[in-house]
């Protein structure tokens, strides 16, 4: 039998990082691994790089270790205290995929010669396009619509027409791993511990009382700083004798204001993105689209003119967010995206 090309799997020292490697060494790929010391949250890095170690012994492969801190610090983890500081909503996994995850891992496969890149990420390729996981309940394409199309022929994803249940049956029965299947797993931002607010309070004055406004300019009510608000908030602040819920629909940073109204008030027909990544030509074409992660998509019309898209939405959105990604999709097949610059 010809041996395999060379792979680089990155190692998280979670189960879907150790299941894709054992696959890849099973199928006869030439496998090493890779982990990257991303932020800096203490204790972090000791325990999940001890269980990408110990994956890596059984796997039988090589774990190189990456310290990408300062990378990671300027190309995802700033932007996201910039964004917040905006009044925007940021999407630092989509960043962080791009830039790292398929950036500087790629920058390293090329390096020791591995012709393939492969994580745990639930989603599928064929080297043109990415589409939606087999286990919708983890899929992971929205996540990475932003990552750069020259890479895509070298992107495996074994976990890709597997269901997460699977995944941690079969860890669960091997000697020696079955510990992988019950590890507790991250499913918000990995480097927020409690709130995003308790992590912005270290780099921006975040508990600054100010003025809540009504769509008039009229001032009813205060909040306890703009940055504990996201569009569509309906709790934190006050709104003098109303009856009714109401919501954030927008934001002033420079005032510290925020701006409130009813349900209806939130409702979006049309979006305008910049700064697009799209996998196909189009530029005037239908399509659906998702505002958010684990939303429906929406049926849409797109046109594009300088790397700008005008979304018109064939169905209303509530509390749709600038900064926030929008992703599109044909069926199953990720066509690409932009972030959200006006609503």
């Amino acid at each position: 039998m010809m041996k395999k090309s060379k792979v680089l799997v990155g190692m998280s020292g979670g189960v879907d990082s150790t299941v894709t490697a054992l696959l890849l060494k099973k199928e006869g790929y030439e496998v090493e691994g890779l982990y990257m010391k991303l932020h800096s949250k203490p204790g972090y890095h000791e325990i999940h790089l001890a269980r990408a170690q110990k994956a890596a012994d059984f796997v039988g492969m090589k774990l190189h270790v990456l310290d990408l801190q300062k990378t990671f610090n300027d190309k995802v983890f700033q932007p996201f205290i910039d964004t917040y500081a905006e009044g925007k909503t940021p999407n630092p996994c989509a960043l962080c995929n791009r830039s790292l995850k398929f950036g500087e891992m790629i920058n390293f496969a090329d390096e020791i010669g591995a012709e393939y890149l492969a994580t745990g990420h639930y989603i599928k390729t064929d080297g043109k396009y990415f589409y939606q996981a087999e286990d919708d309940t983890k899929d992971q394409s929205y996540f990475l619509f932003y990552v750069e199309k020259s890479v895509l022929p070298r992107l495996i994803f074994p976990l890709g027409d597997r269901k997460k249940s699977d995944i941690k049956e079969m860890v669960a029965s091997i000697e020696g791993l079955e510990t992988f299947a019950s590890q507790v797993e991250s499913t918000e931002i990995c480097f927020v511990e409690t709130t995003y607010t308790d992590l912005l309070k270290d780099y921006v004055d975040v508990d600054n009382i100010g003025e809540v406004l009504d769509g008039a300019g009229n001032v009813v009510g205060e909040h306890k700083g703009y940055m504990h608000y996201t569009i569509g908030k309906r709790k934190g602040f006050t709104v003098k004798g109303a009856h009714d819920p109401h919501y954030v629909l927008s934001m002033n940073p420079e005032k510290n204001q925020i701006v409130v109204g009813k349900k209806d008030e939130l409702l979006c027909n049309s979006v305008v993105l910049e700064n697009l990544n799209m996998f196909s030509d189009s530029i005037d074409f239908d399509t659906t689209v998702k505002l958010r992660y684990r939303t429906k998509a929406i049926p849409c019309h797109v046109k594009i003119e300088n790397n700008q898209a005008t979304v018109t939405l064939k169905e209303g959105v509530f509390g749709v967010a600038t900064g926030q990604a929008a992703v599109f999709y044909d069926g199953n097949r990720l066509v690409g995206g932009g972030w959200i610059a006006e609503v």
